[in-house]
Order: C-alpha cells, then sequence, then structure tokens
C-alpha cells in the first residue's frame, strides 16, 4: 500500500509541476489606453489622420470629439474632460493658466489665405487686387471671426478697406464654410478666408500665395493635459505628434 501511496503522490507533484508550468508562460500584453481627443472643430481632417498613424505606430488608441475651443475650455479648467486637445492661439496659454499643460506640440499654422476661382481667371495675385471694380468678394465678418479681424486690420493698414468693401458688399459672412459655398457655387471670385477650411474646399477654388503681412500669427497646438489618468500614453502622443504633426498638418494647408 505505501507503494501506491507513493505513485500517487508522485502522479500528484507530477500534475503540480506541468500546471506550474504553465503559469510561467508570458501574461497577455497590457492593453493600451483609449485617450480622449477634444479637438477643435477647424482642425478634424489632420488630427484624424495624425491619430491614426499614432495608433498605427503606438498601439495607443484615440476617441475623438469635436466642438470649438471655447466649448472645451470649462472642461480643462475642472479637469474634468480629455487627455489630449488639439486647438490654436490664444488656447495654449489659457490651458498654460489653468495648470492643465503637460506638454505641447506646435503642428502649423492658420492663417488668412486669398482664395479665387479654379485657374485664377481673373488673374489676381495680392491683397490690392480686391480693390479692383466690379469684382466680386466675401470676407468674414470681424465680428465673430478672427480671420476677419485680421484682414480688417491689414486693409486699414493699407488704405484699401474702404475700397475693397464696395466689392464685398453684403457677402460679409460668419463662417469660412459659407464663403466655400459661395466658391463652389461661384457666386463670388475672391475671399479671404483660413487655409484649412480652404484646404477642404480645394476642388472649388485655388489658393494664390501671397506674402504674410498680418501683425499676428496663430499657431496649431497639440496640447497634453496633466489631469490625464493615463499620463504615458499622452506622454507617446506629444511625442509622435512633435515628430510627425508637422508635415500631416502642412499636407492639409495649415501653412503661413
Amino acid at each position: 500500500m505505501a507503494r501506491v501511496e507513493s505513485l500517487v503522490v508522485a502522479v500528484a507533484c507530477a500534475g503540480m509541476m506541468v500546471g506550474a508550468g504553465c503559469s510561467k508562460e508570458a501574461p497577455p500584453a497590457k492593453k493600451k489606453p483609449e485617450l480622449i481627443l477634444l479637438c477643435g472643430s477647424s482642425f478634424v481632417e489632420p488630427a484624424e489622420e495624425l491619430m491614426q498613424k499614432l495608433t498605427a505606430a503606438t498601439g495607443v488608441t484615440v476617441a475623438t470629439t469635436s466642438a470649438g475651443s471655447e466649448d472645451f475650455l470649462p472642461l480643462i479648467k475642472a479637469g474634468q474632460k480629455g487627455d489630449v486637445l488639439i486647438t490654436h492661439d490664444p488656447y495654449l496659454d489659457y490651458v498654460r493658466d489653468a495648470k492643465a499643460l503637460a506638454d505641447h506640440a506646435h503642428v502649423g499654422f492658420v492663417a488668412p489665405v486669398l482664395v479665387v476661382q479654379p485657374g485664377n481667371p481673373k488673374k489676381l495675385g495680392k491683397i490690392e487686387d480686391l480693390t479692383r471694380p466690379g469684382l466680386t468678394v466675401a470676407l468674414t465678418d470681424p465680428k465673430y471671426s478672427t480671420c476677419g479681424e485680421m484682414i480688417f486690420k491689414l486693409l486699414d493698414k493699407k488704405g484699401i478697406k474702404d475700397a475693397v468693401m464696395k466689392n464685398v458688399g453684403n457677402r460679409l459672412t460668419k463662417g469660412h464654410g459659407n464663403i466655400g459655398t459661395l466658391m463652389k457655387t461661384q457666386t463670388i471670385e475672391a475671399a479671404v478666408m483660413w487655409n484649412g477650411v480652404a484646404n477642404t474646399f480645394k476642388d472649388s477654388l485655388e489658393i494664390v500665395k501671397t506674402p504674410y503681412e498680418y501683425d499676428s500669427e496663430i499657431r496649431v497646438h497639440v496640447i497634453g493635459l496633466s489631469y490625464s489618468k493615463h499620463p504615458e500614453a499622452v506622454k507617446q502622443a506629444i511625442e509622435f505628434a512633435k515628430a510627425e504633426g508637422r508635415a500631416i498638418f502642412a499636407k492639409h494647408g495649415y501653412v503661413k
């Protein structure tokens, strides 16, 4: 009997060793966290491309919420939502003032651009050409648009605002999408609008390269938020944006 018991014990021990051997297999890889991206509504297309490439390169996944940067600011001040923010000046300063800035990458510029009908049939080459009698022009309203503020200041500085406004008439729009639609329907011959929005209407208009004559510049930033619960993933996202962001945003027109 003792011999049988010894055999049973030996078999049991062997089974335990096999089980222990199984437990030594490498544990499954820890799943990467999903980041919440707060994306300014002007930057959806380049942001999507940047985040897709981030996921492919690092495994970090991203869920995107799009809205006006001003809508995100109260959430950021309260530390309530988001891991990464894509926005423009002066919101980087606002995030820093809220003590919510971990790190950031400068990835491009929001800038006013002169746009014309495809092929530039009127042969426009500079802002001063918007004064040509009879030219149909649209601008964004400075009451609602930073771009409108910038172009009005430039026109004032050049002393040509009144002449340009004669050509604008009642085509002072609230948004850049409206200008894109006016170009697409060939209602106007020229306009000034944001570079990134112009790029989304590239089949319906042409951007005329002109010197950058504005008094200020507006940078685009990818910002890591310091209250994120996934600081390592946020760090990866910002480092990736530093390496790849400029080229992606330039592809979508965010250059000055």
